[in-house]
């Protein structure tokens, strides 16, 4: 069925083995005051993911129970059942984009940017949509976050991207990020701005938008200028760095906003460990962020290669030090270009 209320902003969340986050998730989403088009990715999931969204979708499986202060996002459940079209990812090339909710079976896990990239073609079908919001699955985000995000980007002329503000879902008084992170060239670390500050702390928008180097990718809109300019999202990371790559591929055509007034909620790392807490992330994070670590910086600062070589010795031998010898192998077989 199509959606007969024109929508401006698309909406992409990728699913990986995370049904249960997803269905909270668009419970959330679709109780936004202003309409959307919702794209659900599912990655190739392989455990029932997307068979389980359909059901919830036509009210045959009830979204699980949430509990915490957060439940008043998504309860009580929508009334069921909700109009869903499922289509293949080639489908999804020549479908007109109108469904207000969409579940696209991608064929294969295609990483993060892949998966959100199927989303973004297909959305980009629909000629009536100016912004596409990137937003993980493992998220819940206030009725009126979507609304806000719109104002902020048509109120930012020449707006590329926009980030809002992201709070951890189970500290949903501390602040993850104010809409992204400052980005240091010489390590390629990463620091969210105003992490761990309290969500009750006055925000300066100004000095947000200064310090920020990437829009934090749990919560990343584009515009569709943006995107015909700059173009989709690189695909070779498959996890990390997408988000730095776009900023710097921009190269200062277009602005970076930030949503102030739109709150997201994130759990954090859900579907492969990437905590941001040292000593915690899985091995899996552990590989894809140096592979990709030194897949950017080879693309767009090749001359500091050495410094990043040199900097990963150093990381596999603390890992080394730490008896964690399982995240030094594969940190290896990154630095040396090997699978997984």
């Amino acid at each position: 069925m199509e959606s007969l209320i024109p929508a401006r902003l698309g909406v992409v969340l990728v699913n990986w083995r995370g049904a249960a986050d997803t269905v909270e998730c668009l419970e959330a989403l679709l109780r936004s005051d202003c309409p959307l088009r919702v794209v659900v990715v599912d990655n190739a999931s392989g455990d029932g993911s997307a068979e389980a969204i359909e059901a919830w979708a036509s009210g045959d499986r009830p979204a699980p129970p949430v509990a915490g202060s957060l439940a008043r996002l998504t309860d009580p459940p929508l009334p069921k059942p909700l109009a869903l079209t499922r289509l293949t990812a080639a489908q999804s090339l020549i479908d007109d984009a109108r469904a207000a909710l969409t579940l696209i079976d991608s064929g294969g896990n295609l990483g993060f940017a892949g998966g959100n990239n199927v989303g973004v073609r297909h959305l980009l079908r629909d000629p009536g949509i100016d912004y596409i919001w990137l937003l993980n699955n493992d998220t819940v985000v206030e009725p009126d976050a979507a609304a806000a995000l719109v104002a902020r980007m048509d109120a930012t002329p020449n707006v590329g991207m926009c980030g809002t503000v992201v709070r951890f879902y189970h500290r949903p008084d501390t602040i993850q990020a104010l809409g992204g992170s400052s980005f240091d060239m010489r390590t390629g670390q990463s620091r969210h701005i105003g992490n761990g500050q309290p969500a009750s702390a006055p925000i300066d928008s100004a000095r947000v938008i200064g310090e920020t180097a990437m829009v934090l990718g749990a919560s990343l809109a584009v515009s569709r200028p943006f995107l015909d300019v700059v173009g989709l999202m690189e695909e070779r990371y498959f996890l990390y760095f997408e988000e730095i790559d776009w900023a710097v591929r921009n190269d200062g055509r277009f602005r970076t906003a930030f949503a102030d007034k739109a709150v997201v909620y994130h759990k954090e790392g859900g579907s492969i460990g990437s905590s941001g807490t040292a000593g915690t992330r899985s091995t899996t994070s552990e590989y894809y962020l140096l592979r990709s670590r030194l897949q950017f910086v080879r693309r767009h600062r090749p001359k500091l290669l050495p410094v990043h070589y040199a900097l990963a010795v150093t990381q596999i031998a603390r890992r080394l030090l730490r008896g964690q010898p399982k995240k030094a192998l594969v940190m290896t077989r990154a630095l040396l270009g090997l699978a997984y």
